[in-house]
């Protein structure tokens, strides 16, 4: 979602022009039961057609980080930059599969407070900042109790792909940067070389203390990262 990258791209807007949008099933995107990477990049591609821009830096964490590289994959020439937050192009196990369990099982409408939510995710996620993240997905009824923003059946009938490998059959020669956090294990060493068949120029930077969530967890090591690859 948007608003997950609220606090660096104010920091980024001060030096570059700064589009932040909701994947497709997120936010307030519309909800389609297609959530493939194809179909998530040529989303991409429509948002820089309708603001008029043939090229632009792109960056995206996570599953937004695969999307951001499959993007990069279909039209390379439309990618100057390319930055890719903690996630490598390869397959994961799952790991999500409690968080669906979790929007499946509670009765968000019958929530009187988000305190009441976190105490409802604190079963599914002990994490206080996964559960920051998920609590996002929420967003209260005028009538009272929540509903959900996310679309759970869309994302987890595509979970396989979503979390499994990307298959290029090219290189993507421009600029690329890929992020990981010290203490995330999404990216591991032996992942770069894999990494470097199919984008060239890409470069790496650990940011000191953060999880899977970089850019929430050490925002000032991140930006620190992202401003010394694009010369800010």
């Amino acid at each position: 979602m948007l608003d997950n990258w609220h606090l660096f791209a104010s920091q980024l807007s001060e030096h570059k022009r700064v589009i932040t949008c909701d994947a497709r099933n997120h936010g307030k995107s519309f909800h389609d039961a297609d959530a493939t990477y194809s179909a998530m990049a040529e989303d991409l591609f429509r948002l820089m057609d309708h603001l008029g821009d043939s090229s632009a830096t792109v960056i995206g964490h996570s599953m937004g980080g695969k999307t951001a590289m499959w993007a990069a994959h279909l039209a390379p020439e439309r990618i100057t930059h390319l930055i890719v937050v903690d996630i490598a192009p390869k397959a994961y196990i799952p790991g999500h599969l409690r968080y669906f369990e979790a929007f499946k099982s509670i009765d968000f409408a019958a929530l009187e407070s988000r305190r009441e939510a976190d105490e409802a995710f604190s079963r599914y996620a002990p994490e206080l900042s996964v559960r920051q993240f998920l609590l996002k997905n929420m967003e209260p009824l005028s009538s009272g109790g929540y509903r959900l923003k996310v679309n759970v059946s869309a994302l987890e009938a595509h979970y396989p792909s979503i979390i499994g490998g990307l298959d290029f059959t090219g290189t993507f020669d421009q600029p690329c940067l890929f992020v990981k956090g010290g203490k995330s294990a999404y990216i591991q060493a032996d992942d770069e070389s894999y990494i470097l068949q199919h984008f060239a120029q890409a470069e790496f930077c650990s940011v000191e203390g953060a999880g899977h969530w970089v850019h929430a967890e050490n925002p000032t090591g991140f930006y620190s990262c992202i401003s010394q690859f694009l010369h800010l």
